[in-house]
């Protein structure tokens, strides 16, 4: 995904200090209120709305692999590999890669029925995109917001890192906006989700491909 607009951040002024909406309330009315070109989509992360168009092939690619496998490997399980919908942690709104999820999931939809609720999701993963807005974006922005909300597992398969990285975060500090855990491995070694329903599952070349010519 890669941004082309977002909302400046509401400054404070006199004005501001009087009673009425705050920021989040008005960024969520405003994401409510937006009418995108077929092929857009925009998220609320940090007090911005950002929107982006679907990812290029390589990108989606990674992602639906990744996908598939899941499946596969949750089948037995008592929960399910998603992509494409909303997952809401108060007023923020977030468009992941790929997420996990109890499979029987209608408790965990929000009252107006927009998305499926933070605290139901037990891995997010998102392939991270091109140019600086996108790296920022998957790499930090989304990273502290996913830590906020206490996602368990935050996945981040970014080619842009070197030859090829995948990085698996653990163990959020909703306080401190961040992961404890940490394990980062090469495109073309093997990384191991270690705890929630994906336990045991791998992400390797059947996933990422091998390791990518150097890039910025």
């Amino acid at each position: 995904m890669t941004a082309l607009a977002q909302e400046a951040p509401v400054t404070a002024t006199p004005e501001a200090t009087m009673p009425g909406p705050d920021l989040d309330e008005v960024l969520w009315q405003a994401w409510k209120a937006m009418e995108l070109p077929e092929g857009f989509h925009a998220e609320i992360i940090e007090g911005f709305i950002e929107v982006s168009p679907t990812g290029r092939y390589s990108h989606g690619q990674i992602a639906n692999l990744l996908r598939d496998e899941l499946v596969v490997f949750l089948s037995d399980s008592e929960y399910a590999a998603r992509q494409d919908m909303n997952v809401i942690h108060g007023r923020k709104l977030w468009i992941p890669d790929g997420f996990v999820v109890p499979k029987d999931s209608e408790e965990h939809v929000t009252d107006d029925g927009v998305g499926i609720k933070a605290e139901a999701v037990q891995l997010i993963i998102e392939v991270v995109s091109p140019g600086n807005d996108g790296l920022q974006r998957d790499r930090v922005r989304k990273r502290r917001a996913y830590a906020r909300a206490g996602i368990p597992v935050y996945v981040l398969i970014d080619d842009y890192d070197g030859h090829g990285t995948v990085t698996v975060l653990t163990s959020p500090s909703p306080e401190e906006a961040a992961y404890a855990g940490e394990n980062r491995v090469p495109y073309g070694a093997e990384a191991i989700i270690p705890e929630g329903p994906a336990k045991g599952f791998v992400i390797g070349e059947a996933i990422t491909g091998p390791p990518r010519n150097a890039r910025t």
